[in-house]
């Protein structure tokens, strides 16, 4: 029989649910910093933790990885040095459920006070990493 034509009765698979199939299952967290010392070390110690993470240093990047279907338990948002704090959590706050934020603080940014009132996590500077990755194990668990 040739590759053209399926079989009486046997519905042909479309390409749509063949990707699908194989699109690897969602991380446990993305995670955005501006800077990539403070990246990689939150990356590190959640990965180490177990957690399965996505880091990036952009925004647009980041939001790639909050499309349906594709949605981490958790994202986590560094303020430090990223352009356009504000924006982007307010676009955050589209993408993503509030209790499944957390953020972490910086100073000339948006105050912790204002990320509460979106309803988002704040996590202030100085970062103790131990506090990071307590505060995503708190919400994976409490969203699951």
């Amino acid at each position: 029989m040739n590759g053209s034509r399926s079989e009486p009765g046997v519905r042909p698979v479309d390409r749509k649910s063949q990707k699908e199939l194989r699109r690897p299952p969602p991380p446990d967290i993305v995670l955005l910093a501006a800077e990539w010392q403070p990246r990689a070390l939150i990356r590190a110690q959640l990965i180490e933790d177990g957690f399965d993470v996505v880091a990036t240093n952009t925004w647009p990047m980041m939001r790639r990885h909050l499309r349906p279907g594709l949605k981490p338990q958790l994202a986590i948002l560094d303020l430090k040095e990223l352009p356009d704090p504000r924006g982007v959590l307010n676009d955050l706050r589209v993408l993503m459920k509030p209790e499944k934020v957390i953020v972490l603080t910086a100073a000339g940014t948006v105050s912790p006070a204002d990320i509460e009132r979106l309803g988002f996590r704040a996590l202030s500077r100085p970062i103790i990493l131990e506090h990071v990755v307590r505060a995503a194990a708190d919400a994976i668990h409490t969203a699951s």
